[in-house]
């Protein structure tokens, strides 16, 4: 209880963010990373499930066509996803062009990286794609022949959209591990703040960094000034002290976090929760839906529904862009969220119609289909 009767939750020495994102670093910026892992693992993960799906006859996408489903899918999640930050984001990256590889700055992926929505897109053309070619094929559990006509891409879609939930997970604790997509604060410098919040350092280059007091700015002054080399811009400094804290070794690491620590705001571990929402409880729901066979389309129609709300939802605790800032809120929504109300919308919309037709259900697997 605090002074006014009130309950307050615990106040504990909050964690500063010191992760490095290399699981491997061979050079200053050259090394095996936890988000390339992340994507790595997660399409392993996928490529598993639609195998499996095809071995219990859940899917009619036959076995010796997965591997190619897999890089067609791995080609357009990356090239949908890319265009979709660089189109929503920061269309200025279409015309900035740099002097290293790979020059053109919207090819560059480490340069503001990909952007969900646009993934989607992606994925819905690698459908598309997946699905040309067994318009007939052979159930491998009835060992019958089957025919889906125009819904093999909606079949298609359920299949990828019931196999790449791990990877979405993955792909937020990959987000956590970088110190990127920061949530919002729920403690100032140097305040009290609750335990399970976390201290982030990327802060400081993000744009998202709370106005310190003087007595603040100043010893946060000094700290960058310390380790910053002859020719380091103050940005330069600050990656190269964030650098130290994840590499420097127990001492120099030490010292950094006791001196950053009442200088960076506590906030949300926003990707965590979305790592949750998008890895546990979206797969869930899928598996769920698809225990039993339904028509073509289902699934996927339940997979932008579920998304959506829950996205929607996670970015309530999330910050907004940073190209964007709180101005980028049309009625307190941000753009995220927008796009994920599109998607709900859309779910629910095609839901409907499937409904409406005479199709076969497919897949089922607690209850397969007949």
């Amino acid at each position: 209880m605090n002074a006014n009767g009130r309950y307050a939750p615990p106040m504990l020495a909050v964690w500063l963010h010191d992760l490095s994102p290399f699981l491997l670093k061979f050079s200053d910026s050259f090394g095996l990373r936890w988000y390339g892992l992340s994507y790595a693992l997660g399409f392993l993960v996928g490529w598993m499930i639609l195998r499996w799906l095809s071995r219990k006859g859940i899917t009619l996408l036959p076995e010796h066509r997965i591997p190619d489903a897999m890089l067609i899918l791995v080609i357009s999640v990356i090239v949908g996803g890319r265009l979709g930050y660089v189109f929503i984001y920061d269309p200025a990256l279409l015309t900035t062009f740099s002097k290293s590889p790979p020059y053109w700055n919207a090819l560059a992926i480490n340069n503001g990286g990909m952007a969900y929505h646009g993934a989607v897109v992606g994925t819905m053309v690698a459908g598309w794609i997946i699905s040309k070619g067994f318009n007939e094929t052979v159930n491998q559990q009835t060992k019958t022949t089957q025919r889906l006509g125009a819904s093999t891409w909606r079949h298609a879609m359920d299949c990828i959209a019931f196999a790449c939930t791990i990877g979405l997970g993955l792909g937020r604790v990959a987000n956590f591990i970088n110190g990127e997509l920061l949530g919002k604060i729920v403690a100032m410098p140097g305040e009290p703040a609750p335990w399970w919040s976390i201290k982030f350092p990327q802060e400081l280059l993000e744009g998202h960094a709370p106005k310190l007091s003087l007595e603040q700015q100043t010893k946060l002054d000094t700290i960058i000034n310390a380790v910053a080399a002859p020719m380091d811009s103050r940005d330069q400094a600050i990656a190269r002290m964030i650098d130290m804290l994840q590499h420097g070794g127990t001492t120099t690491a030490g010292r950094l976090n006791t001196q950053l620590e009442p200088l960076i705001a506590a906030r949300h571990p926003s990707q965590i929760y979305q790592a949750f929402f998008e890895g546990v409880v979206l797969t869930a729901v899928l598996w769920f839906v698809w225990r039993i066979p339904r028509r073509p389309g289902v699934v996927g129609c339940w997979f932008l529904i579920t998304y959506g709300v829950l996205r929607v939802i996670a970015e309530f605790f999330r910050l907004p862009d940073a190209q964007f800032g709180d101005a980028g809120r049309m009625l307190g929504f941000s753009r995220g969220q927008w796009l994920s109300l599109l998607m709900v919308v859309g779910g629910v919309g095609t839901l409907l119609w499937i409904r409406s037709l005479k199709e076969k259900a497919i897949g089922g697997w607690l209850k397969p289909t007949a």
